[in-house]
């Protein structure tokens, strides 16, 4: 790295903030548009003027999210360089805590309880004091414990990491980002039924909730997970998988270890040293006492079309070309935030969401009364299945016209996600495609999928810029022991399982991707 190589990177930024105003002045209807200040917050659910749409809706423009991955690059590869390393150091190593911390305001509800204040903000004191009355009768905090001087303390790290801001001494206001994470419900609904803070929202606070609960929980148990002789006696999980340690805390024998053999789950992951079972993911989310960590997930996964614009599955694959009466399955899909998109845009499309029977039997009750008739009509319909299991014709008997795999292949390792799209592939017909939604991760090295060019002082995929697919990446492995996968890694799997990759959709410098597949 040289000055030379600095001031690269300050042109880069610069030429980038060339490229949003542009677009900005491009798009202006009268007078020129100006880029959102972070201090002002924008809420999904309230009213917004023209200006403030506009500038909203641009953040979906590829033109203005490649402008804005690139200065986000720059600048993160600007500060690798420049900072003390042991700062930096600090910053990555104790990112933990500022994770806790979104966490905690979501579970809070404060940025709901910011929201009702206003742009002046609200004193620790009266925060402290509007989250335990949000809070169940028989869960109050300790006031021993729940002080408003822990809570400054808290906020503060939030404001200087610019996800609040302090307005005045132990005063906080909301700001861009943390009204994202609002939910939009009143305090008095979420008084009353805070079962329901999830309904009928895009999914952000769900994903916060689940990110910051059950991820950031796991995630600490990586290295414990890839390096066994790290654990302490405290862990369960021992090196081959299996649990060492009995309901007591006492080692068992060599004996009841064997008794035990058949009962060890087959993909131990991080996940399961941290919440001590043997259950996988998704069994042990579907628990009876984890219903509402269930209900969290299957919203948290409306959240995730935020790393695509709210309409990206309509672009990501030609549906106006299907015949009337086409059908498409969604597989794994939840409870169809992503396959109701196509339902509502092509009327003539018929919809089945596949998932398991726990999933299926929440997911109508889900979207509340305003979807009710698109359930109803039959247009969108629910079914349970197994993803292992043999495919179940439909009741027309035709094959389907499109199989949707959204964010399910990132779920398994290698050889299970070949025997899922097996299956799939088993119940193709001829002109059946498959339609796969996932990350595709480039290398940040030189390569054939690189974003950038090679006299660009950037990474090639991008830095920081996309760092969150490659955080998403490691999620994966600590929660199921499986992936993101690159092009090349997705071509070999979906081949090896009969189908050959025909296109890959997304948006320059965008790691979200749909690609169609065809049978071979």
């Amino acid at each position: 790295m040289s000055f030379a190589s600095l001031r690269a990177l300050h042109a880069t930024i610069g030429h980038a903030i060339d490229d949003l105003e542009r677009v900005y002045r491009e798009r202006s209807q009268s007078e020129s548009l100006d880029f959102p200040r972070l201090e002002d917050t924008y809420y999904a659910n309230a009213p917004h003027s023209a200006e403030e749409e506009l500038a909203q809706q641009l953040n979906n423009d590829p033109a203005v999210s490649l402008a804005s991955k690139r200065i986000v690059a720059a600048c993160g590869q600007l500060s690798a360089t420049v900072n003390k390393p042991w700062y930096g150091l600090m910053e990555a190593i104790q990112a933990g805590q500022l994770s806790a911390a979104i966490r905690f305001i979501e579970a809070a509800h404060i940025p709901e309880i910011l929201r009702e204040a206003g742009p002046q903000g609200l004193h620790v004191k009266d925060i402290q004091r509007s989250v335990t009355e949000l809070r169940p009768k028989n869960a109050l905090p300790d006031p021993a414990i729940f002080t408003p001087p822990r809570l400054g303390h808290v906020l503060r790290l939030l404001a200087t990491s610019h996800w609040l801001q302090e307005v005045a001494p132990d005063v906080f206001a909301n700001n861009r980002r943390s009204s994202y994470i609002d939910s939009g419900k009143t305090l008095e609904q979420l008084r009353n039924i805070p079962s329901k803070k999830y309904l009928d929202t895009d999914g952000v606070a769900a994903f916060v909730g689940v990110a910051g609960d059950e991820a950031f929980k796991f995630m600490a148990y990586m290295t414990e997970w890839l390096l066994p002789d790290t654990r302490t006696g405290s862990l369960i999980v021992d090196a081959k998988g299996g649990f060492d340690r009995d309901g007591n805390g006492q080692a068992e024998t060599q004996e009841s270890a064997a008794k035990k053999e058949s009962a060890i789950v087959q993909y131990t992951a991080p996940f399961n040293l941290a919440f001590d079972t043997k259950l996988g993911f998704f069994p042990w989310l579907e628990l009876p006492e984890n219903r509402s960590r269930l209900e969290r997930f299957g919203h948290a996964m409306t959240g995730t079309r935020q790393w695509e614009t709210k309409e990206g599955i309509l672009f990501g694959f030609p549906w106006a070309e299907l015949p009337p009466d086409s059908v498409l399955v969604d597989v794994g899909g939840g409870i169809g935030s992503t396959s109701l998109t196509v339902a509502q845009a092509h009327p003539y499309i018929k919809v089945v969401v596949e998932d398991r029977p726990q999933v299926v039997e929440v997911a109508p009750t889900s979207w509340g009364p305003n979807y009710a008739p698109l359930f109803e009509s039959g247009r969108m319909t629910f079914r349970a299945r197994d993803l292992f299991a043999p495919w179940e014709p439909l009741a027309s008997g035709k094959a389907p016209d499109v199989f949707l795999i959204r964010l399910v292949l990132h779920d398994w390792q290698d050889e299970d996600s070949r025997n899922i799209l097996r299956q799939l592939r088993s119940a193709a017909g001829p002109n059946t495609k498959l339609l796969i939604g996932d990350m595709l991760l480039p290398y940040a090295c030189d390569s054939e999928d690189a974003f950038v060019r090679e006299d660009s002082p950037l990474l090639p995929n991008l830095g920081v810029a996309n760092i969150h697919g490659y955080l998403i990446d490691i999620m994966m492995m600590g929660m199921f022991g499986a992936k993101e996968r690159t092009v090349n890694e997705m071509s070999e799997l979906a081949l090896s399982a009969g189908w050959k990759i025909q296109t890959i959709r997304r948006s320059p410098g965008s790691l979200w991707a749909y690609t169609t597949a065809v049978p071979v």
